[in-house]
């Protein structure tokens, strides 16, 4: 009778354990992607999005069976950041209030991506949010040193400057590209090297929703899984090449417009142990977020950059 009872309460036990776990998790189970989608919230997204652009894709990203997902904006306290602890993936929606995040809360994001604890998507005018340019700046460096031989690295001093001589300006097609390096190596003491920090932007921009086609370049790749190697973007804005950015490590899809005009807009870079991911698709005023490639290619790139950070 006594082993009849200890068996039961085992089970009770069991029941008990199995009933307090999340629903959809179970022990040994792989945990959900923590994605944090961070949205500036612009007025102008009204016209596209009822209930905010960031929603929209939160709403989404809901659907993707492995992610958990939070919504957040910058009038949020904390400036919607509060929560980075419990991320890891960041996907950063920003435009004309790029400036109000500060330099140190930029840097604690690079940092965590470099130590491999986050991942960001950068989506398309937050190729000048700040989290965004510092780590373009980051990698940038890093680049310019490795350029070196191994012996000469450590000694070496680092000198930045800024193409252009005050933020957010556009830079012409005549421009010199950037980042672009220059080594100095006297016969005696360090090497010196002449950092011009990327731009993060480039040369000419056209809002006027006419159409765009998305070619999938590496259709291999985790992101561009179940996509379709050509589609199109009913209404976007145009943006076009170069891109002032560090090469990337992968290009994985490219975008072009009737008027002749292309752009890398999707591309992946490492950074320190964790990763970078840049998607150009998403004007505020136009409906891209319902495009369901769009979406599917968002997912994907959620979930792959959040197992590789795990």
């Amino acid at each position: 009778m006594a082993s009849l009872r200890s068996i039961l309460s085992l089970k009770l036990l069991l029941l008990a354990a199995a009933i307090s776990l999340p629903i959809g998790e179970s022990r040994g189970a792989t945990p959900p992607v923590r994605v944090l989608v961070w949205d500036e919230r612009q007025p102008q997204q009204k016209q596209a999005y009822t209930h905010w652009l960031g929603n929209q894709i939160a709403q989404h990203l809901r659907t993707v069976s492995g992610l958990r997902v939070v919504s957040a904006a910058l009038d949020d306290p904390g400036q919607g950041l509060a929560t980075l602890d419990q991320t890891d993936v960041l996907v950063w929606w920003g435009h004309v209030r790029q400036m109000e995040i500060e330099p140190p809360v930029a840097r604690d994001i690079v940092q965590r991506i470099l130590d491999g604890r986050l991942a960001l998507i950068a989506l398309h005018s937050a190729h000048w949010s700040r989290p965004f340019v510092e780590a373009m700046n980051e990698r940038a460096r890093q680049d310019a040193v490795k350029g070196l031989p191994p012996a000469e690295r450590a000694g070496a001093v680092l000198v930045e400057t800024n193409l252009l001589p005050r933020p957010l300006m556009v830079p012409r097609y005549t421009e010199r590209l950037s980042p672009s390096v220059t080594y100095h190596k006297p016969i005696e003491g360090p090497v010196r090297i002449d950092l011009i920090l990327p731009n993060c932007c480039f040369p000419a921009y056209r809002g006027d929703g006419k159409p765009s086609q998305i070619r999938i370049l590496k259709p291999d790749h985790p992101i561009s899984k179940g996509v379709p190697s050509v589609f199109q973007i009913s209404q976007t804005e145009m943006y076009d090449e170069p891109f002032h950015v560090p090469m990337p490590d992968v290009v994985i899809l490219e975008e072009r417009w009737t008027t002749g005009e292309w752009f890398r807009s999707g591309m992946l870079w490492n950074l320190g142990k964790g990763r970078v991911f840049y998607f150009r698709p998403g004007h505020e005023t136009y409906p891209v977020y319902f495009n369901p490639e769009v979406l599917r290619i968002l997912g994907n790139a959620c979930l792959w950059l959040g197992e590789g950070r795990r």
